[in-house]
């Protein structure tokens, strides 16, 4: 028998050293198909589900190999219906994601590193210390717990996933596209990638190069401020990536695809909330084709962030949307459960 220590996770191999695999073992190079199919669409935990495997193949497959599965550990509900998972990986670190039910829709807010490395002050996840990335299977092991959960608890299928948990998925770039495509393949989750969003603070080489991989998913940046000196105070990475190259990767990506970029930006009492900065946004909106989500602020705790004034965010509707850009306000949800934008950061 093979020593536990040397098992692999089986999600870890591609399909064809799936195939060389059982060659080896004597088996029919079909075999991997069918394995790689309970594994990417039928979303199999455990090697005793493939009941089209025969019980000799399945004990060959659980002496080499393992599924590390996640597993979520603790499930809260808002009073809003939204759910937050404290979801346990493989070696015991942990990660949250939350599902989020609307009227015509149910998303998945999923995360992509374990902690952050960016540091925006404004965010309670910058305040954990980036451990390490998300595995392909990891993310994509969110997504199928929030579509279970969708299906158990609203009867309605998972609709919609955005890369807003914790982390910088453009950080992850590799394992973030290698799980996109297993959740779009046909042989995967089978989900249509215009339903994926992902969210960066503005990688701009990062942006660049999913322009150049010709991804298929919409783009989100989580802007707010349209004033280099604002934005480097309360968000480092603009320090290394100006609103100057941000917008030139902004102008590659839509000459590339064509895709619209939606802005999420944060209106803060005394921080942004003036007339000076909603005419930033607006000059920075008409760089590309664009849509502004003006979010409401999720405290952290600290009190050093507040939420603007209604008058101020009527004043940046009033300015974007005189000028043609679509402009959304966006209220929090799951914020008596710390599931909202910001506030994720393993309280549980």
């Amino acid at each position: 028998m093979v020593d536990t220590i040397a098992k692999r996770d089986i999600r870890k191999l591609k399909l064809e050293e799936l195939k060389d695999f059982f060659v080896q073992q004597g088996e029919k190079a079909f075999r991997a198909q069918q394995v790689y199919e309970w594994l990417w669409m039928k979303s199999a935990k455990s090697f005793e589900q493939m009941t089209n495997i025969s019980l000799d193949t399945r004990e060959v497959l659980s002496q080499h190999f393992v599924i590390n599965h996640i597993k979520v550990d603790k499930m809260q509900r808002s009073s809003d219906g939204t759910i937050k998972n404290a979801v346990t990986l493989h070696d015991g670190l942990i990660v949250e994601s939350v599902l989020i039910p609307a009227e015509k829709r149910i998303t998945a807010c999923v995360s992509s590193q374990v902690g952050c490395s960016l540091a925006c002050k404004f965010c309670a996840t910058a305040r954990l210390k980036r451990q390490r990335n998300l595995s392909v299977d990891e993310i994509y092991d969110q997504v199928v717990a929030i579509k279970e959960q969708a299906e158990l608890f609203y009867g309605r299928p998972l609709t919609n996933i955005v890369f807003m948990g914790m982390g910088e998925p453009l950080l992850n770039y590799a394992n973030v596209l290698s799980a996109i495509e297993k959740i779009t393949a046909q042989k995967g989750l089978n989900m249509a990638s215009r339903r994926i969003t992902v969210s960066t603070v503005g990688v701009a080489k990062m942006i660049k190069k999913m322009a150049d991989d010709e991804v298929k998913f919409n783009l989100a940046v989580s802007l707010h401020s349209a004033l280099n000196e604002t934005r480097s105070s309360i968000m480092p990475i603009n320090d290394t990536n100006p609103l100057e190259e941000l917008a030139d990767a902004l102008r590659y990506w839509y000459q590339k695809t064509k895709s619209k970029v939606t802005y999420e930006y944060v209106v803060w009492k005394g921080i942004n909330d003036t007339e000076e900065h909603a005419k930033a946004l607006l000059k920075f909106a008409k760089v590309v084709p664009s849509k502004v989500n003006l979010i409401e602020y999720n405290p952290i705790d600290d009190g050093e962030f507040q939420q603007a004034s209604d008058e101020a965010l009527n004043m940046y509707m009033d300015i974007l949307e005189k000028s043609g850009i679509t402009t959304r306000i966006r209220k929090s949800r799951g914020k008596d459960i710390d599931a909202a934008c910001g506030q994720l950061a393993n309280k549980s």
